[in-house]
């Protein structure tokens, strides 16, 4: 037998072994169940445009570039990444005030320059927002920023709706775990079948 024909009968019969049913057909049960970073996006949106409807927070960002944000937010994308993706890298104060309103937040979100109860202290005690600044040593749109973000952590309105977000997010996670797995499973099979038959062969 000649070495191009060996190797010709090598190749088929893995490609044999790796299209066998009982390899390939578990593999395409469990990625039919899984569902893709597209439909997580369109499942997510559709909460995020209840969540428009209902009034709960303004913003000129879309449903879907809503969802783009959520899904971007939790694989680490910073603000400027997460608009640059939207297509305007100047939305990332937009999308900055976006997510804070759905709870995304950063440790830099509460890095303020000043005791946060002594701010909270003084925003109770019916000072203007440009006496509390001043008391502050910071300008009134910074203080503004920083109010937002604790008014934002302390509503609760918005929370079901961010829970059945989490649960869609972890839904993800779960199914890209599962489709790893399931794809090394199935390789690692079909090299442990398709060796032990080349040995047969070989003898």
């Amino acid at each position: 037998m000649t070495t191009n024909t060996r190797k010709q009968q090598l190749f088929e019969l893995f490609a044999n072994i790796t299209n066998k049913t009982k390899i390939v057909e578990p593999m395409k049960k469990i990625h039919g169940s899984l569902r893709d970073k597209e439909a997580i996006e369109r499942e997510i949106a559709l909460i995020m445009r209840e969540i428009l409807d209902q009034g709960l927070f303004k913003t000129k960002l879309a449903p879907r570039q809503l969802a783009r944000l959520v899904i971007q937010y939790y694989e680490g994308k910073n603000d400027t990444e997460i608009a640059r993706s939207l297509g305007d890298e100047k939305l990332s104060k937009t999308v900055a005030r976006a997510r804070v309103r759905l709870k995304l937040f950063r440790d830099l979100d509460f890095d303020m320059p000043f005791d946060r109860v002594e701010m909270e202290t003084l925003l109770d005690s019916g000072l203007t927002m440009k006496e509390v600044s001043e008391k502050l040593g910071i300008s009134p749109s910074t203080l503004r920023e920083y109010r937002h973000i604790i008014e934002q952590e302390r509503d609760e309105v918005i929370d079901p709706y961010l829970d059945r977000i989490k649960g869609v997010m972890e839904d993800r996670d779960l199914s890209e775990q599962m489709t790893r797995s399931v794809t090394v499973d199935g390789l690692a099979e079909a090299i442990d079948i398709t060796e032990a038959d080349m040995a047969d062969m070989m003898q």
